[in-house]
């Protein structure tokens, strides 16, 4: 089976050098596209990625990763045989989050990467990133109706996806799953790499 390794942001499809070597020793296909540069809507990345990738494939997708798979299983859900959410919520932005995300987006289009914020992406490529979480539609309705196996992940530390949002995700999913992190923030992967490719590896194992 293909994995379709869906990053982060601020980070990049590097993020997951722990995930492509693990998963590869396993057997598995992993695919690991840039989400930067794809314009300004994630309904329109997924629609590309779509065009790139042939046949069926997992997602696993954290955080804006999470957000494209999502929008990947409203435009082809015959294509999604399974997918992993990782710290990311299914719900459209907040007013309250939608203002922050606006404040960032100023703040790299004038001042540009801010020094503390660990990435290799410019400050447009990031800009525009936000702009489509931002944007981003409601997607409640396409993880409940979700027709393949569909795993939740999440830090017990995460700031932006409780533990309890995640369990809902999880219970109003036709065949959803939940797996919490103890000590753990919003990049599972990255924080916790060993235990998260183990849970990737097991939730796979479906289709060895």
């Amino acid at each position: 089976m293909k994995v379709l390794l869906l990053h982060a942001w601020p980070l990049d499809e590097r993020m997951w050098k722990p995930q492509v070597v693990a998963l590869s020793e396993a057997g598995f296909e992993t695919v690991t596209p840039r989400l930067y540069g794809r314009g300004a809507t994630i309904e329109g990345w997924a629609r590309q990625l779509l065009g790139e990738i042939e046949g069926p494939f997992v997602a696993v997708g954290a955080s804006m990763g999470g957000y494209t798979s999502l929008a990947l299983a409203r435009r082809a859900p015959e294509r999604i045989a399974g997918m992993v959410l990782v710290g990311s919520p299914v719900t459209a932005d907040s007013s309250e989050r939608s203002s922050f995300r606006e404040e960032l987006i100023g703040q790299l289009r004038s001042i540009g990467v801010p020094p503390d914020l660990e990435t290799h992406v410019d400050a447009e490529d990031l800009a525009l990133a936000q702009e489509a979480i931002r944007d981003r539609s409601d997607a409640s309705d396409v993880a409940s109706s979700f027709g393949g196996p569909l795993l939740v992940c999440v830090g017990d530390r995460d700031e932006n996806l409780s533990v309890d949002a995640a369990r809902a995700i999880a219970d109003a999913a036709l065949r959803g799953s939940v797996r919490v992190f103890p000590d753990t923030g919003h990049l599972v992967s990255v924080e916790r790499p060993s235990e998260f490719n183990e849970v990737v590896l097991e939730f796979l194992a479906q289709w060895r």
